[in-house]
């Protein structure tokens, strides 16, 4: 039940984190739904998983809505679809028709006071998205915080390698405002949000580690929980 969890350590253990690479907030978000059907406390998700009448859209859209990408939309599929079976995973794949779980994705793995403001904007905005697609809607966010003594950051050829100096602060100097301000910002706009505190230098041999691992998985384990109870209530 911590198939999320394994796939955002996997973003940085062993391999260099490129913070552009657009698709890596819905490898960590899209796990989300897998976990809940290995934990198996809304039968109602269960059921119509196995069925196959609730799917993960990829593409994250509702079809025929406009709708700011997220990172893992859940839904009803499109009755006149197939549903599409991936073999490394259990929930399948198809287009929506309406959606019932809303989940996005951030990672701040440095320059995190620079861009708070974005992002607190990107998730609050992510969030009245999904509530204006469906008002019962779960929203859902996971953000990733470094709090490494020091990082690199890749662009192309060129590193940059933060030096504790004002304009390039190490994460370990910001995790903690950046967490205040997301806390206060952004999390009341969702239903659940969790942050998940992490250490990468993004540097050779590229290794990970949760800041506190059990708490990490403590609190996954209550966010999966309660999502469940939610979802067989509401759905």
């Amino acid at each position: 039940m911590d198939s999320l969890l394994r796939a955002f350590r996997n973003l940085f253990a062993g391999r260099k984190y490129l913070h552009r690479v657009s698709n890596q907030g819905d490898l960590v978000a899209i796990q989300l739904y897998e976990d809940m059907l290995a934990l198996g406390r809304a039968r109602k998700f269960v059921d119509r998983v196995r069925e196959k009448t609730r799917v993960v859209n990829t593409k994250n859209k509702v079809t025929g809505k406009a709708i700011r990408r997220g990172d893992g939309t859940f839904g009803e599929l499109v009755p006149t679809e197939r549903p599409l079976v991936d073999k490394k995973f259990e929930v399948a794949r198809g287009p929506i028709a309406t959606i019932e779980i809303g989940a996005e994705t951030k990672i701040l793995a440095k320059a995190m006071i620079k861009q708070i403001d974005r992002v607190c904007g990107d998730l609050q905005r992510q969030a009245a998205l999904f509530k204006g697609l469906k008002s019962n809607v779960i929203t859902v966010a996971f953000v990733g915080i470094n709090q490494a003594e020091v990082y690199t950051s890749y662009e192309g050829e060129r590193s940059f390698t933060t030096n504790g100096g004002a304009s390039f602060r190490h994460p370990a100097q910001e995790a903690h405002e950046a967490r205040r301000r997301l806390e206060l910002v952004a999390a009341p706009h969702f239903d659940h949000f969790l942050i998940l505190p992490f250490s990468a230098t993004n540097q050779p041999p590229f290794s990970f580690y949760w800041k506190d691992e059990n708490q990490v998985k403590r609190e996954y384990g209550a966010l999966l929980t309660r999502i469940s109870i939610q979802y067989d209530e509401l759905f």
